[in-house]
């Protein structure tokens, strides 16, 4: 085929420069039929626009015939081997695979090199490619077409999961990332969270609702597991967790179709959006409730720019817009998975592969458990004995040290090697091998003091008075005994820089005098001088 600039110089030759196709063909190195053949056409075409007159139909099919390139007629070509017979086979072929999909045989259907086979083994003459090419035009769907929404005020917010992988404290992690966006404003606000379980799904409901000051009337959902509990035909079976929240906060729910984003396109353009802006930047942080903090940051920065689509009115307008339509917001709904357990041998309940202690004096008994997303509380008899941060793992053990301190208290030398030792706090772990190293039993009763009678605070303040007169004085019995007194006593008068050097050796005698006495420390012959 020839280029339309080469037809037009071959015609300009002809017509005014009077050269014949033989040396039109020598100069352009086409072959001489092909330039008579271009030659005649235009001459035939030009004559039958000279005598067409004003039939413009003819006239326009001639125009256009005259202006455009030459091209050969492949695609017009009569097909020689596929015939309809033919055709209904192949078809008979793909009916059978649409009955399999249907009864979830999927895995099952005949391929392309399989209708082409069986139709060789019935003694028709066709081609592979032949096959291959109608197989593909039988099968192509026509594509589908979107109708443009139009949203009220209130009455829209979509609902989905994202996955960002971030690293916390050093360690990379992944999380899920629950966005919400308004069909109207586009307002849109994204936390982030361990899991995708139904504590985390009521739990970001509830963030969310709280953070607007209300609620929309039609929450929007794909078909995640926290949402849909199961298909019944072509219905879908809502989960329990999603019908508490919506008969909590009042609202109506309907899921879209499967592999059907676009009904939810507001809130799958958000995940993408918010996890780009947010995480591309930045993804080290030194906890989750930091990495929060610094989504909520970039949903508002987000929020408050002007949207072309809408005007150049922000997230943030359109959402003022809305407050008066949406439903009241109720006090937070309390994302809690309720579970009942029983304490082992080892004091422990187990959640979710995880084990988290409880008093041992507990052992045996039933304990009701409310699994926040990232705390878990423990209740026997309607009383709270044991709160901890959740495990985002499985086979952890979350042990409280004073949980056990009963059971040290009868086995001391159980104390160092315990599990429980090794989770205590590292100020307590300090106290041991600073001041109670091999007195284990004297060491759990400090323990036991702390946990019923006296703040750590007072703790360290009766340490460090003692240490000041001697290491040899921190003793759990002293530490008792200082710290009833100074809540008896006022607060120890603070040197300040103007006191002289004697005004405050003078001071810290009296303290000493005051530490003697109290608990009776004084030297030997300064007792018998007073006897």
């Amino acid at each position: 085929m020839i280029a339309m600039n080469t037809m037009q110089q071959i015609l300009m030759m002809h017509i005014h420069e009077g050269r014949s196709r033989r040396e039109i063909a020598r100069l352009t190195g086409i072959h001489r039929e092909t330039v008579g053949k271009y030659i005649r056409q235009y001459e035939e075409r030009r004559q039958q626009l000279l005598a067409e007159g004003n039939n413009s139909v003819d006239i326009q099919a001639l125009i256009d015939a005259l202006t455009t390139a030459p091209k050969y007629t492949v695609g017009i070509r009569p097909k020689r081997k596929l015939t309809d017979e033919m055709t209904a086979k192949i078809q008979a072929h793909l009916d059978e695979n649409e009955v399999k999909r249907s009864q979830g045989q999927r895995k099952q259907q005949k391929k392309a090199v399989d209708i082409f086979e069986a139709l060789e083994a019935e003694g028709i003459q066709i081609s592979y490619s032949t096959v291959l090419r109608t197989v593909r035009s039988l099968e192509r769907k026509p594509k589908e077409a979107y109708i443009k929404a139009l949203y009220e005020l209130g009455d829209i917010c979509e609902f989905d999961w994202g996955e960002v992988k971030l690293k916390i404290n050093g360690k990379f992690q992944t999380f899920q990332m629950a966005v919400f966006t308004s069909a109207y404003g586009n307002y849109r606000f994204a936390y982030l969270f361990t899991k995708q379980t139904t504590e985390c799904f009521q739990e970001a409901h509830a963030l969310f609702f709280q953070h607007i000051g209300g609620v929309y009337r039609t929450m929007v959902y794909d078909n995640m597991k926290v949402a849909v509990k199961r298909f019944v035909g072509t219905d879908k079976e809502p989960t329990q967790g999603l019908l508490q929240l919506s008969l909590y906060y009042g609202f109506q729910f309907r899921f879209c179709n499967i592999r059907s984003g676009n009904e939810k396109g507001h809130v799958e353009r958000s995940v993408e959006v918010v996890r780009r802006k947010a995480f591309a930047f930045r993804h080290e942080f030194e906890s989750l409730e930091e990495a929060n903090q610094y989504l909520q940051e970039v949903c508002t920065q987000r929020n408050q720019k002007p949207q072309t689509e809408n005007n150049g009115q922000t997230a943030k307008e359109r959402l003022e817009e809305e407050r008066p339509t949406l439903l009241p917001s109720p006090p937070p709904f309390d994302a809690a998975r309720v579970l009942y357990g029983r304490a082992d041998k080892y004091a422990t309940i187990m959640v979710d592969q995880n084990r988290y202690s409880v008093p041992d004096h507990l052992v045996g008994e039933s304990i009701m458990i409310k699994v926040y997303s990232t705390r878990v509380l423990c209740f026997h008899q309607e009383t709270k004995v044991a709160e901890h941060v959740r495990c985002t793992g499985s086979h952890e053990w979350r042990l409280d040290l004073n949980h056990y301190l009963d059971t040290l208290k009868k086995k001391p030398g159980a104390f160092a090697g315990s599990a429980a030792w090794q989770q205590a706090p590292k100020k307590i772990k300090t106290i041991y091998e600073r001041y109670y190293t091999r007195r284990n039993k004297e060491f759990v009763q400090l323990l036991q003091y702390i946990r019923d009678d006296a703040s750590f605070a007072e703790i360290e303040q009766a340490i460090q008075e003692l240490e000041w007169i001697h290491p040899a004085h921190v003793t759990t019995d002293k530490i008792k005994v200082l710290c009833a007194k100074n809540r008896d006593l006022a607060p120890v008068v603070r040197t300040t820089h103007s006191e002289t050097g004697q005004e405050i050796a003078e001071r810290s005698v009296e303290h000493l005098r005051m530490y003697d006495e109290l608990f009776d420390t004084r030297p030997t012959e300064t007792k018998e001088g007073a006897a």
